[in-house]
């Protein structure tokens, strides 16, 4: 009896959003509560969310959505030194790097799952576990369509270490920028495909150094070598590669998405999808509710919004992430026509887990040859 009385005793004064199975509610009455939270904020590895933020006010008065825009390797650091500090501020993550976050992030109960009652069964099985995949985004190398019209100068990737190109291939630090480790991760994973695409292009096997471990690590160091530029800004890179006005423009690996900006910014990017062996990696951008969210209730309202309406496009929630090169997780939501269809695309998709366990060798790696 004693027992029962204290369990009702801190319902009475627990937080009502706290008090009852939120996963289980509806958006009524997940709305109700977030009402009374009265905001909710969000980390968000893409600048959209400034557009989710206008349309998610307009659906839902009454709720003050903060959008932050952050990269993932710096939400994840700053999401682990908050928490370890005991602060709370963060409701909802949007982050890729599934290497760490499936990781570490989940594995600390520094993340949690949630998905939407209302989409369940419209996302394939494997993109719902240990989170909800969002939309599946891309680091592939990209080029010049105006520079070259007939199509991609780059055909195999070790063409990138030829003196040809020399100087002229850039991508993000991947020591600051874990969606570029996580690609060049991929590359050295997948040694057996750079070896025999080393040999379709040289036309000899290759010999890989005593010192490295298979044909992938031997294409990294030799790009490395040939004078790869690393570039602190994403929008620098695409703004060097995609100029229309270039006459010898370099090429670098960067989300197929930048495409979306080609005539506001006046640039002819184009994905070189007829790579051997492939033009980049596939990984999934989730949407997860952070330890201890501040506002649960709110937070599950957006991301439900965020995963869009039933139209092809996903209404307001996911229009703005429903742009060439981005791929929706829920299949209900068309690609774009402008863009190659998702079987289509000539990518590696990540396992986190292997990435996992080879990343930190690789950045170990990346910051030797620096």
């Amino acid at each position: 009896m004693k027992k029962l009385i204290i369990a009702g005793l801190l319902c009475s004064v627990m937080p009502p959003a706290l008090a009852q199975d939120l996963d289980a509610m509806s958006i009524e009455e997940l709305y109700a509560l977030a009402k009374e939270e009265g905001s909710v904020t969000v980390w968000s590895l893409s600048s959209r969310i400034a557009q989710i933020e206008v349309a998610f006010e307009e659906k839902y008065p009454g709720i003050d959505l903060i959008g932050l825009d952050i990269n993932s390797t710096n939400q994840i650091a700053r999401l682990i030194a908050e928490q370890n500090a005991g602060i709370h501020a963060v409701d909802v993550l949007y982050l890729s790097e599934a290497p760490t976050v499936f990781g570490e992030l989940v594995p600390e109960n520094r993340l949690h799952r949630y998905m939407p009652p209302r989409i369940e069964g419209q996302i394939a099985p494997e993109l719902t576990e240990p989170l909800v995949t969002h939309r599946l985004s891309t680091r592939a190398l990209m080029y010049n369509q105006a520079a070259y019209p007939d199509g991609s100068p780059i055909t195999n990737l070790w063409q990138l270490t030829t003196p040809e190109w020399r100087s002229k291939v850039l991508m993000e630090d991947p020591a600051q920028r874990g969606e570029v480790l996580d690609l060049l991760t991929e590359i050295s994973l997948r040694s057996d495909e750079m070896a025999a695409a080393y040999e379709a292009f040289f036309g000899k096997p290759i010999e890989v150094e005593g010192h490295l471990d298979g044909a992938g690590q031997q294409f990294i160091q030799d790009l490395f070598e040939n004078d790869l530029i690393l570039i602190s800004s994403s929008s620098t890179v695409r703004a060097s590669v995609g100029d229309k006005t270039a006459t010898d423009p370099a090429v670098g690996f960067m989300t197929y998405s930048s495409m979306r900006d080609n005539e506001k910014e006046g640039w002819a990017l184009q994905i070189a999808n007829d790579v051997n062996p492939a033009s980049g990696i596939l990984f999934p951008a989730v949407l997860a509710i952070a330890d201890q969210a501040p506002s649960p209730a709110a937070a599950r309202l957006v991301i439900d919004f965020m995963f869009g309406d039933d139209s092809a496009t996903g209404g307001p929630g996911f229009e703005p992430f429903a742009v060439p090169g981005d791929y929706a997780a829920r299949r209900t939501i068309a690609d774009d026509p402008e863009a190659l269809p998702l079987e289509e695309v000539n990518l590696w998709q990540i396992d986190p887990a292997k990435t996992a366990a080879a990343r930190r060798h690789i950045l170990d790696m990346v910051i030797a040859l620096q």
